[in-house]
């Protein structure tokens, strides 16, 4: 049997990831809460990003959401994580409040935001390890947070990925 790498290349992707979305999830979590949520999108659903980041651009009037927009649609797969709101009740006054309680509720938990952090970096190292190009997108995360594709999660982390001879991530317009 004979494989080719140009007709087995999109499941690799996939298969990858799965890897990422595991190493995400494994990541180490503030007290052991596990309050993050990881899921991919693929074929349309990475337009429907993309839409929703230019209509972010359009909205923020911040160029680079329209060069993301555009430069999301280079990859096969999008890896997204984000975070539940919850308060880890140590008033540790990472967010700029002494307390928990007197954080406002639209002030997301620092250690929350670290979490994702954690996990994001966790996945990109995963990607790195199958040697497949990746970037982090904060852009396209907030585009999938506008979507609500993580049930109300905020700080959401784009992280696309590809397999091609050059990384079309990197050397942007």
């Amino acid at each position: 049997m004979l494989l080719n790498e140009r007709k087995t290349r999109h499941a690799h992707l996939v298969e990858v990831a799965k890897q990422m979305m595991t190493a995400a999830r494994t990541a180490p979590k503030a007290k052991g809460l596990d309050i993050i949520e990881v899921i991919a999108v693929e074929g349309e659903d990475i337009k429907t990003l993309s839409e929703k980041t230019h209509e972010l651009g359009e909205h923020t009037g911040l160029k680079f959401m329209f060069r993301d927009a555009k430069n999301v649609l280079s990859a096969e797969v999008v890896v997204l994580i984000g975070t539940h709101a919850g308060l880890q009740g140590l008033n540790c006054a990472h967010c700029g409040f002494a307390t928990c309680a007197e954080k406002p509720e639209q002030v997301p938990c620092a250690l929350n935001s670290i979490d994702v952090g954690i996990a994001v970096g966790s996945a990109c190292a995963t990607a790195a390890d199958w040697r497949v190009d990746s970037r982090t997108m904060f852009s396209v995360g907030l585009a999938a947070q506008k979507l609500d594709w993580l049930g109300g999660c905020q700080t959401v982390i784009a992280i696309p990925i590809s397999a091609s001879s050059k990384n079309p991530f990197f050397d942007r317009e």
